[in-house]
């Protein structure tokens, strides 16, 4: 495990709709999330990293949730390289999702956004399989753990503003998913410009618990900390996954867990 951050609860954020024992009322035991992103599932580049299977990355994510006994894994967004994938990768896919028996939520991003002829239709039988923007417009709520997951998914392949609206908090532990570039004080007006932009005031507005970010391959803290906003990194650059734990004492715990997973030395990645 990576080093411990620990962050308290949002125990006055927003609730209109209290469920399961109240937005407010403490959890009866620890909750455990794993959040990854930009696994890039394919028949090509990430297959090739991993021996011909371009879901070896995907098994390594599930496995070390089942290592932590998580509740919940977390893809923000960029799961699969495209659209475009044969039904042999598909159908491996959903074998591995399925054999996790754990509550898997999914956000489309830039690359496997959330279009007509996506590859969530072909996904439709994976029952622990939840897609923001496809299976559930905008959240996915868990009331016997008291946590709600929301976020924007990719619908096409154009620019958009991740945390461009706001959802109001209806359950104890809230997460929020958005995948894009973090900058800190972004100015959209400035062409040409990175894509899907996030920035410190958006972060702080969600007045979630956690903010789990994808679209960048390492894994890093942003934000001005007023959140608890995470990049997880891909796997193959990372080699961890951000575990997230909701204490029954009120507190988020953010830690990272190794993954035993084929690596990729890229420019940004220094060896520690």
């Amino acid at each position: 495990m990576g080093k411990v951050r620990m962050i308290p609860g949002r125990q006055g954020g927003r609730c209109e709709e209290p469920l399961d024992r109240g937005c407010n009322s403490q959890p009866a035991r620890d909750i455990v999330v794993v959040h990854s992103s930009d696994l890039h599932v394919d028949d090509d580049y990430t297959a090739r990293i991993h021996g011909g299977d371009g879901t070896a990355g995907l098994a390594c994510v599930l496995l070390a949730a089942r290592s932590v006994a998580a509740d919940v894994v977390l893809l923000a967004g960029d799961t699969f390289e495209n659209n475009r994938l044969p039904q042999a990768v598909l159908a491996r896919t959903a074998a591995v999702i399925s054999a996790a028996a754990m509550p898997v939520v999914l956000l489309p991003g830039n690359h496997d956004p959330a279009v007509a002829d996506a590859v969530y239709g072909r996904l439709s039988a994976v029952e622990n399989l939840h897609v923001l923007g496809v299976t559930h417009d905008e959240a996915v709520v868990f009331p016997q753990l008291g946590l709600e997951i929301w976020g924007r998914a990719h619908r096409d392949y154009g620019d958009m503003m991740p945390f461009e609206t706001i959802r109001a908090r209806h359950t104890r532990w809230q997460i929020a998913m958005a995948h894009g570039h973090y900058e800190p004080s972004p100015d959209r007006s400035v062409s040409p410009r990175p894509s899907w932009l996030i920035g410190d005031d958006e972060i702080a507005a969600t007045g979630a618990d956690y903010v789990a970010l994808g679209h960048w391959n390492r894994a890093a803290r942003v934000g001005n900390g007023k959140v608890a906003a995470y990049y997880s990194g891909s796997p193959e650059y990372a080699g961890t996954v951000n575990v997230v734990r909701f204490t029954r004492g009120g507190e988020v715990v953010i830690t990272h867990a190794n993954l035993d997973i084929a690596r990729e030395v890229a420019p940004q990645y220094v060896p520690e």
